[in-house]
């Protein structure tokens, strides 16, 4: 793969795992182990960051207020919260916006020009 191409998949993935997060986080619909989410990030979305990422990320995102922790017994779990599903959904719109402006004209556009 190109290098370009690697350096966007990275930015699109690695650096912006919160959204996966959050995803991970309203599918299974329940609290998750902050190490679970590696585990889905590879199953799910083929993404394998370094588990010291995940945690930073988790930790940040907790910071933040888009995730919580929930204790349940002597596990540490994390929830997503309203605001984290607010964020989540505006990232998705911002994303939709800029693929709108990237995405290119049809086939027969392109033949004319």
């Amino acid at each position: 793969m190109e290098k370009v191409l690697r350096r966007l998949k990275r930015k699109l993935t690695v650096e912006n795992l919160w959204l996966y997060i959050i995803k991970i986080l309203l599918d299974e619909g329940r609290p998750v182990r902050a190490y679970s989410f590696r585990k889905y990030l590879r199953e799910r979305y083929g993404i394998d960051p370094s588990t010291i990422t995940v945690y930073m990320v988790v930790y940040r995102m907790t910071g933040e207020g888009l995730i919580e922790k929930v204790e349940i017994g002597s596990e540490t779990l994390y929830r997503v919260t309203d605001k984290g599903v607010k964020a989540y959904m505006e990232g998705l719109k911002i994303m939709h916006e800029i693929l709108g402006k990237l995405t290119p004209p049809s086939p027969v556009e392109l033949k004319k020009g």
